[in-house]
């Protein structure tokens, strides 16, 4: 228990504070610098930079399955017969990977590369990644006999052949139209509401957002053309489908109407566990991130090990993404928030009342809102009930169990949505296992009113099948029968469905 409760605060410690200076002498040996070096450096830049609640999905694995893919790439060449995703570089000597410096410094020397092109305006943080730890920057030797020039050549084949692969990187993918900036729309997406009118109450309102006194935001879509980013581990996303979300149908009145209730009924009903629970799920950093790390360092993992599964939940996550992304686009499907304004108008319902005002019973219809707010997308399937569960997944494939025993301490008032409130008290959240991790992560996005629940079971019905498919690539990448990915490119729109997946027999990789 003892050894549990400090890791779990150093992982804390790691995601929450800034990028702290480092002593010159680090111990590459005994080290871990995926953990203990490039996450403690990239988690700050990504609040900063990118997701401020880490709650933008489709942004945050940008950044995480591209430096996991690095560090897996980097750190092949010392894990025979292992090959890397988009590198074939030459197995080290056995007696190179004796301790741990070697994969530490390549897999340091990958994260820049790929960081310095995700994340060029940070690049003095980048810089000062490998100078706090004794290493140069401007070492950019390509020597495939050395740990600086195999880091090199691994994180540029890795960012280079992530570079066009359909997320429109850098702002010049979209054949139609130049779009000036990076991770813009290539698709066209237009929404067929406003966020000051429901033209249609089955398709997406863009919300109006209060960012502060007298600030507001209207929703954009947030890269749409994440339908269209090449997956790691199969080939064409069309092969995966929900079923249509007949529930939001506004013309099945009594449907309609029952799943907006649902809603109300958990919203008028919140405890304060739920509340950070939809809080923690919410940041994916938080979440899928602290999980993989908790667990990789709890359960004993060697470093080689630690960026498998690293690497591997964040490819099962990236890749359920695309098929999810591809759903939410096909369907456009209404928000609850639109439905239940529609539906009660300016008519009381009994709901949370906002933040600090707990169950309100004489609410207007018009004013409810959700605990959260909600992401920049479509509602159906639930992404963040997708990615819990293709991560739990691919996790328990590759530890060979469904063992977690996560402990999340929650201080009393630290609520991000009721600061000073919520909780009342001290809270220690626990997840015993990986299934009672991803069903909390589904159900978390009723409690904050996000989504119905028919988005939150559909994905689980689909989902478990990327973590198959990202464990089986793994599987293949391990072995060192995977072939050299060539470079990402963009998916065709017109695409047709390819072959049922089939599963192959899991088995427990480090049983081996």
């Amino acid at each position: 228990m003892k050894t549990r409760i400090k890791i779990l605060l150093l992982v804390l410690l790691v995601f929450t504070l800034p990028s702290m200076s480092r002593a010159m002498a680090y111990d590459f040996d005994n080290g871990n610098a995926a953990f203990e070096v490039v996450i403690q450096t990239v988690a700050p830049v990504v609040f900063q930079y990118a997701s401020p609640t880490g709650g933008d999905a489709t942004l945050v694995l940008r950044v995480t399955t591209q430096v996991t893919n690095a560090w897996f790439d980097a750190t092949a060449a010392y894990a025979e017969p292992a090959v890397g995703v988009y590198s074939r570089i030459a197995h080290r000597p056995a007696s190179e990977s004796a301790t741990n410096a070697n994969m530490n410094i390549s897999l340091i020397h990958a994260s820049y590369q790929v960081l310095s092109q995700l994340l060029p305006a940070q690049q003095q943080t980048w810089r000062d990644m490998l100078s706090n730890v004794g290493l140069n920057p401007d070492d950019n030797s390509t020597d495939l006999t050395s740990a600086v020039g195999i880091g090199n050549v691994a994180g540029l084949a890795v960012a280079v052949g992530r570079e066009h692969d359909g997320m429109n990187q850098r702002g010049d993918d979209d054949g139609r139209r130049y779009n000036p900036e990076p991770y813009t729309d290539t698709t066209g997406y237009q929404p067929v509401n406003t966020a000051y009118q429901l033209h249609n109450p089955s398709r997406w309102q863009p919300d109006l957002q209060r960012r502060g006194m007298g600030l507001y935001k209207i929703q954009q879509f947030v890269t749409p053309q994440f339908s269209l980013t090449e997956p790691y581990s199969y080939d064409n996303p069309k092969q995966f489908r929900v079923a249509p979300p007949v529930n939001s149908n506004h013309n099945h009145v009594g449907r309609y109407k029952q799943q907006a209730d649902e809603v109300l009924d958990a919203s008028a009903n919140l405890t304060d566990e739920q509340k950070v629970k939809a809080e923690l799920f919410d940041n994916k950093i938080n979440s899928l991130g602290f999980s993989a790390v908790f667990a990789g360092l709890s359960q004993g993992l060697s470093l080689r090990e630690f960026i498998e599964l690293d690497f591997l939940t964040n490819m099962a996550a990236h890749d359920a993404g695309v098929v999810i992304w591809q759903e939410k686009r096909r369907f456009d499907a209404v928000r609850p928030f639109s439905a239940i304004r529609h539906i009660y108008g300016d008519n009381p319902v009994t709901a949370w009342g906002g933040p600090g005002r707990g169950t309100v019973s004489d609410l207007p219809g018009t004013e409810w809102r959700s605990y959260l707010d909600e992401a920049d997308h479509p509602e159906y399937p639930s992404a963040s009930a997708c990615f819990c569960q293709a991560h739990g997944q691919a996790a328990r494939l590759y530890l060979g169990n469904d063992n977690l025993n996560w402990s999340v301490p929650v201080a009393a008032g630290s609520s991000r949505i009721e600061p000073g409130i919520t909780p009342a008290a001290d809270m220690q959240l626990f997840f015993p296992s990986w299934t009672e991790f991803v069903n909390d992560c589904g159900q978390s996005r009723v409690w904050a009113g996000v989504h119905f629940q028919s988005a939150v079971d559909q994905s689980r019905q689909l989902c478990d099948v990327f973590g198959d498919t990202a464990y089986d690539y793994l599987q293949d990448l391990l072995a060192g029968t995977a072939a050299v990915h060539a470079p990402a490119a963009r998916l065709s729109e017109n695409a047709a469905g390819g072959k049922p997946w089939k599963k192959k027999h899991h088995h427990d990789r480090r049983a081996h």
